[in-house]
């Protein structure tokens, strides 16, 4: 979700990728809430992080802390920032249990981002 929104609301300042410490899947769930506020993830795929072992980011952001943990230090990234967010994925009950928590922590998310772009203009 954070990849979407940061493309979404800040395509002209950021080139954003994103990954994982494994590669699991998009979640249906994200998907839809996503596409609640016009943002369309259903062409994104889960990433791992070696996938962009080569490459060189101004910023490193992490949103959960067994990302902080298990991210692996990159040489040449200039800024490592973290914020932790509940796992939507870890919600168990109904599907609109599941999908409340999912709008939560989207909108936790894009609030965090929207923060981190004025500050880095």
């Amino acid at each position: 979700m954070a990849e979407g929104l940061l493309r979404a609301d800040h395509r002209d300042k950021f080139e954003v990728e994103s990954a994982g410490t494994k590669a699991t899947l998009v979640r249906p769930e994200a998907m839809k809430v996503m596409a609640e506020i016009g943002i369309d993830i259903s062409g994104h795929r889960s990433k791992v992080v070696d996938e962009f072992a080569e490459q060189s980011f101004d910023y490193v952001l992490t949103v959960c802390d067994n990302a902080k943990e298990s991210c692996p230090l990159f040489p040449g990234h200039g800024n490592r920032l973290h914020h932790s967010f509940e796992d939507p994925a870890a919600v168990q009950g109904t599907e609109e249990d599941r999908l409340l928590s999912f709008r939560l922590v989207r909108d936790q998310i894009r609030s965090y981002l929207r923060k981190f772009a004025s500050e880095c203009a």
